[in-house]
Order: C-alpha cells, then sequence, then structure tokens
C-alpha cells in the first residue's frame, strides 16, 4: 500500500475513534418510568406502606441503589426492593415524620442498560425535599460510557475478521496460495472478540452501578454474572473457544464437514449472543427483533470480512484464472449479503423507531439516518464493483492457463480499480461500525419518544387512611379537561362508597389560586367534573373525599399540563 493509502485509511480510523471518544450524551432510559405510587407531588395523610414504580418493560434491581428518604435525612426504605415484571415496589418503614420523601433509584432495563431517576412525594405537610449523598441519580460515567462503545466497535472488528476470512478460507481460497496470513487474520479476529468480550463484561460491572471506571466489587461482579447479559457473554466466551479449536483444520485446508456444520451451530449460537444481551431482546416482537439481528450481524461479517480478504489478499496474491472464478462468484456473495442488510436493518427500524417523528426527532433516529447514508455510499460504491467484475472479471469459456483470444483480460490496471473500490467500502465501513457501536448504547427512538412525549392523559393513584382514590384527567393540555375520581378501600379490595366529593385546581407557580372543579357522583364510588385549565405548567389538583358524616381524606395531586 503507498503511503497516500496508509493516510487515507489512518484518518478512517481516526475518524471512526473520534465518533466513539466525543463527548457522549447523558446515558438514556431505555425503559420508561410511566407511574408512580404515590403520585409525584402529592401530599398524603398517612405515609403509605410501600412505593410503587410502573416502567414500560422488565427491570431488575441493582443493590443499594434505590432508596427512600425521609424530610430528616434518614432511610425509611427496608433496603429490600422487589421488582415484579414492569413493578418495582419498594417497602418503607412505619413511623416516618410528615413532610417531604425523596424517592431514587437505579434499575436495570430488560435490555441491559441502566435507568435512573427520582422524584418526590409529601406526608402530612410539604417541607423542602431532603438530599441524599448515596443518591444513584446520577448520570453514567461518560468513561464507562465511552469505554463501552469501544469494546463494542472491537467486537463488531472482531466478527468480522473472524467470519469472513474463515468463509473465504474454507470456500473460495485458491489450493496454491499460503494460508498462514489469512489464517493469523482469522484467529485475530477471534482474539479480538474474546478481549471485547471480557471487556464488556467488566465495563458492565460500573455502568449497572453507577461507579466509575475502577470501582467495582466482587458481589457487584457476581451481579452482573448472574444476569441475562452476563449469561450471554460467558456463552460468548466457550463459542470462542471452541471456534478456536476448529479453526485450525480449516486453515489447514483439511476442515471435513463434521468440522463444517460445528462452525455453522456455534456461529449461530455466538451471533445470538448479541440481541439477546440487548435491544433487540427488549422490543415489542423480540423474535422477530432478535432473528433480524443475527441475520443482520452475520450479513455483515461476511460482506465486510469477504472485502477484507479480498483487498488484502487475493487481489494481491491470486493469478488471473483465480481471480476470474473467485471474483464473480464473491460478487454474489456479496450481492445477498447487503440484501440480508437491508431487510434485516429495515425490520429493526420498523420496530425500533416507528414513526417518522421518532426518526428525526431522536438521538437513535438521526444515528440510523448516518448510518443508512454511509451504507448508500458503501453500497454504489459496491454495485461498481460488481460493474466491475461483470465486465473485466470474466470465466474463461475453456480449461488452461491462457485465455482465448477475443477474451477481456485482468490486466494490472482492473486489478489497481477493484482494489480501489473494495478500499473504499473497507474505509466506509469502518466509520459504519463506529456509528453502530454508539447505536447500539443509545436508547431506541420508541423509548426516547416515550420518555419525552406530552403527558397526554394523566392516571394517578393516592392511598389514605380512608381511601384509595384513583384521579384521571384527560386530556391534561390546555383547554376544556374531564377529570374523573374512582374511590377504592384503602387496601384495594373494592369499591368504597363516598357520600360528598369537592375538588379544586390551582397553578401556584404562576399565580393562579385555586378554582372549584365542579363534580357530580355517577354512581357512590364515581365521580366526574370538567375544568378549564387556561395554562400549561403542574396544576395541583386538591380533593375532598368524605365517606360519612365524621371522615373524610383530603388528597393533593400534582397534574403535569401541557
Amino acid at each position: 500500500m503507498t503511503p497516500r493509502k496508509w493516510a487515507v485509511a489512518l484518518a478512517m480510523l481516526l475518524g471512526a475513534l473520534v465518533t466513539l471518544v466525543l463527548p457522549a450524551a447523558p446515558a438514556s432510559a431505555h425503559a420508561t418510568l410511566e407511574q408512580t405510587a404515590p403520585v409525584a407531588g402529592t401530599v398524603l395523610d398517612q405515609l403509605p406502606g410501600e412505593v410503587t414504580l410502573t416502567f414500560s418493560e422488565p427491570v431488575r434491581v441493582v443493590t443499594d441503589k434505590i432508596r427512600v428518604i425521609a424530610p430528616d435525612g434518614s432511610r425509611v426504605d427496608t433496603g429490600k426492593p422487589v421488582a415484579r415484571d414492569t413493578e418495582l415496589v419498594v417497602p418503607l418503614k412505619p413511623g416516618g415524620p410528615k413532610g417531604t420523601y425523596l424517592v431514587s433509584y437505579r434499575v436495570i432495563s430488560a435490555d441491559s442498560h441502566p435507568v435512573s431517576g427520582g422524584y418526590s412525594f409529601s406526608y402530612g405537610e410539604v417541607s423542602a425535599t431532603p438530599s441524599d449523598d448515596g443518591s444513584p441519580v446520577v448520570q453514567t460515567d461518560p468513561v464507562v460510557k465511552n469505554a463501552m462503545s469501544v469494546a463494542r466497535f472491537a467486537g463488531f472488528a472482531g466478527l468480522v475478521l473472524l467470519i469472513g476470512p474463515a468463509l473465504v478460507l474454507f470456500a473460495l481460497w485458491p489450493r496454491r496460495l499460503p494460508t498462514r496470513s489469512p489464517g493469523r487474520l482469522a484467529l485475530l479476529g477471534a482474539g479480538l472478540l474474546a478481549v471485547s468480550t471480557v471487556l464488556e463484561l467488566y465495563l458492565q460491572i460500573p455502568y449497572t452501578a453507577g461507579n466509575s471506571l475502577f470501582e467495582v466489587s466482587g458481589d457487584a461482579a457476581r451481579e452482573v454474572l448472574g444476569t441475562p447479559f452476563g449469561a450471554a457473554h460467558l456463552i460468548r466466551l466457550a463459542v470462542i473457544a471452541a471456534v478456536a479449536l476448529l479453526l485450525r483444520p480449516v486453515i489447514a485446508g483439511r476442515a471435513g464437514k463434521i468440522d463444517q456444520t460445528l462452525l455453522v451451530i456455534l456461529g449461530v449460537v455466538g451471533l445470538a449472543t448479541w440481541p439477546i444481551s440487548g435491544h433487540p431482546s427488549a422490543s415489542p416482537v423480540p423474535t422477530l427483533t432478535v432473528v433480524a439481528d443475527v441475520a443482520h450481524l452475520a450479513a455483515m461479517s461476511v460482506w465486510l470480512g469477504g472485502l477484507v480478504m479480498l483487498f488484502g489478499f487475493l487481489l494481491r496474491q491470486a493469478n488471473t484464472r483465480e481471480l476470474t472464478a473467485i471474483v464473480p462468484v464473491w460478487s454474489g456473495w456479496a450481492l445477498f449479503a447487503i440484501t440480508v442488510l437491508v431487510l434485516a436493518g429495515t425490520a429493526q427500524a420498523l420496530v425500533e423507531i416507528g414513526t417518522l417523528d421518532a426518526l428525526t426527532g431522536t438521538t437513535y433516529g438521526r444515528l440510523v439516518i448516518a448510518k443508512v447514508a454511509l451504507l448508500a455510499i458503501i453500497i454504489g460504491v459496491a454495485a461498481y464493483s460488481r460493474s466491475l467484475t461483470n465486465r473485466r472479471f470474466v470465466p474463461a469459456p475453456v480449461e488452461g492457463d491462457e485465455e482465448p483470444a477475443g477474451e477481456p483480460e485482468v490486466g494490472d490496471g482492473d486489478r489497481r480499480l477493484l482494489r480501489r473500490a473494495v478500499f473504499a467500502e473497507v474505509a466506509v465501513a469502518i466509520v459504519v461500525l463506529a456509528v453502530t457501536s454508539v447505536l447500539v448504547q443509545t436508547s431506541p427512538a420508541r423509548s426516547a419518544q416515550a420518555g419525552n412525549t406530552p403527558s397526554g392523559p394523566f392516571t394517578g393513584t393516592v392511598t389514605t387512611n380512608l381511601v384509595k382514590l384513583q384521579v384521571d384527567v384527560s386530556p391534561a393540555t390546555v383547554g376544556q379537561n374531564t377529570v374523573h375520581l374512582y374511590a377504592l378501600k384503602p387496601d384495594g379490595s373494592g369499591p368504597l362508597k363516598v357520600v360528598e366529593w369537592k375538588a379544586t385546581a390551582a397553578l401556584p407557580e404562576k399565580g393562579i389560586e385555586p378554582l372549584t372543579v365542579p363534580v357530580l357522583a355517577i354512581t357512590e364510588d364515581h365521580a366526574f367534573g370538567q375544568v378549564s385549565l387556561v395554562t400549561a405548567g403542574t396544576w395541583e389538583f386538591k380533593f375532598v373525599v368524605r365517606v360519612d358524616d365524621l371522615n373524610q381524606s383530603t388528597v393533593t395531586v400534582q397534574v403535569p399540563v401541557k
């Protein structure tokens, strides 16, 4: 390679690395908090026995990262939160003081990414929100986040260098050419893949806990190894070890059908460890996205790995006869791989993005646009390569080392043109891998948009010693709104008879005093009202529920209005 070409290659690689080490955006929640009980901002007349957080997808507990802090700064949670599918239940100690309580949490979503946040509610009266020096409501360490992207980039590169060369060695490599150098490349891919897997396992420990790069512990490590993410990576390491052993007969040209079958099975199992520990496993249709991701990874590895072999070895070492036999076959493989890439990528995008607004209005969507644009460039260059192949690299119609008169010859100029085209594909592909490495660390558009959409109809539940009150405000936007109130017994075991309902709505932050909300009882446990909300903001709804001549409860609910 000339110095100029080395400079171009180095520039492309540096560009990819710059993409990875740019300051990361704040860690995005891959599961979104949909509902809390007590409702944020609510003033209760009795301290609840537990706090319940409901997420958009199943979550797992992060040890000692879920806390409820009392007004006096003490912890009132028992330290034994329980995750039940999409719900996180945090038991509370009885007898807490009156005032405002802070709930802070850090959990792991189904796609192995951390989700952290917090909110407050009050018991008896509103006070200053307490602070918690150990609160997990912090952003993921950017060094850890960027290191995880680098590890994933190395993993993708390892896949390319392992699968592509192994396939070419087995199916297309001329017998007269030595296999030592391409065999080393395949083993290098296996080694890079193993290092990447170990690095991802290590980084997941501080990534999960929200700690710095070297702040790890044995308990945290065991916790990660016991998750689907840890299991998938341990399986991947076992697969890599087995593949490395089976590569030796392939490199030596002695691979039999049993070796081939085992390599195919191991390849499928190994590729499946990516989607089952990432976004695809947590999508609304996991079977489709997991299969599409495996196909996407396989097609990428075959295509780009084959390009590396073509550029680095075959176009340098193969003679004219060998090239006219190999290049057309490879061209057909590349066309098939590109087709699979496009179809699998489209299926994933439809699930993970869903809408045009999500495509253009989220970081995930914009990264997908960038990736598609880069792939379009590669496909354009690939089309040129295929055209050149069909015109110049034509198999001879008769056997023999010499091509018959009248047939186009493959000259040095043709080799140079094809090598340049292949080099361009590989160079842009490096950037595509970098974008993909960032993409898998970014919240899918469906989750990001769910966390940024307007509040829409508001639903919240408040429990006191007399009543469990469900409040529905719709559409929770400026203008006319309807309010539905449903009364249940405090334990939720059935409807509760209410003899009188009262309601007001105020917006203290903008000086709007309480407005009376006319409430009409529809049944003994259900009331309905209407109110015009004149401006956006967090409106304070206060409800008085009287159950008999002597007992009534007053609750306050904060309703975000867009």
